[in-house]
């Protein structure tokens, strides 16, 4: 079995699959890559199942060292890679030799970069998955200097490309089409979500994207204090806390909460935000 050792993890580097559905009645929520179209395009680059375990990587700064001849590609944010010093193309076929090392450079704009590697990585799974929640602890521990990644033996062909074609990711305002309810009921101008623009908080994590509002647009105003019931809440959920910033659930989102959700995010449009930096604007359109 090959190996890959961790050199630097940079802010933070996880596990993730796309995480472990199947579990919400038990109180587990499904986790996985933050960004899973990122992490679905890595895999397929280096020809394993969409599943495979990849690493998430916040910003950039991770450098790993092969053991031995090990195909990696790198995808989601374009953080620079760097293998033995020689820049390599991002979102290619990467193979690396043994004793050679890639380093990731931090990303320019995006928030999270994704290495897949041919035959996924061969940690331990917890409920048939290997992603990092970090919200319940389940899962692998991030990754820290000197640990070494066991790689699975692959069993697909490759994918007839070396590199894919993507768009450059756009570092100004993000339209994001989002659905109304089921709480709107709950503000007196529930329009305001949809009326000018959010900043992405500082605060911003795997649990969620947390908005501050921008150039003075109007807040979202509360018709009631009143506590509402626990209930479920789901990917993309736009939650409001009594401040009035909303915060949109990710991929370690709890998976009940008791403040109103004036929206959802359609999910086509989750990924982008998973990619938002803090201070990037957001302006929501109605689906």
């Amino acid at each position: 079995m090959s190996e890959l050792e961790v050199l630097e993890t940079g802010p933070l580097s996880l596990i993730q699959d796309l995480g472990r559905p199947g579990y919400l009645s038990s109180g587990v929520g499904v986790s996985g890559a933050a960004d899973r179209g990122s992490a679905r395009l890595a895999n397929r680059l280096v020809g394993n199942d969409e599943n495979g375990a990849c690493i998430e990587v916040l910003m950039g700064g991770l450098a790993l060292r092969a053991r031995a001849v090990t195909t990696v590609a790198v995808t989601g944010a374009p953080a620079a890679a760097l293998l033995d010093g020689i820049p390599m193309g991002h979102a290619s076929v990467i193979v690396m030799e043994p004793g050679q090392t890639l380093r990731l450079q931090y990303a320019q704009v995006g928030l999270r970069s994704y290495v897949g590697v041919r035959g996924g990585l061969a940690v331990s799974d917890v409920l048939g998955s290997r992603s990092t929640d970090t919200l319940s602890g389940i899962g692998p521990e991030a990754l820290k200097p000197n640990d070494i990644l066991p790689v699975g033996t692959w069993t697909r062909n490759f994918p007839n490309v070396d590199v894919a074609p993507l768009a450059a990711m756009d570092p100004g305002p993000l339209s994001v089409r989002v659905i109304g309810g089921p709480r709107d009921d709950w503000f007196t101008n529930p329009d305001a979500l949809t009326t000018g623009a959010w900043a992405v908080s500082p605060d911003t994590d795997r649990i969620g994207a947390r908005l501050n509002r921008h150039a003075g647009a109007p807040t979202l105003q509360r018709t009631s204090e009143a506590e509402l019931p626990t209930e479920g809440v789901a990917l993309g959920s736009i939650q409001v806390p009594p401040s009035g910033q909303p915060v949109v659930f990710l991929a370690d989102h709890p998976i009940s909460g008791g403040y109103p959700v004036i929206g959802v995010v359609v999910d086509e449009d989750i990924d982008r935000i998973a990619q938002a930096r803090p201070g990037q604007l957001i302006r929501f359109t109605t689906a």
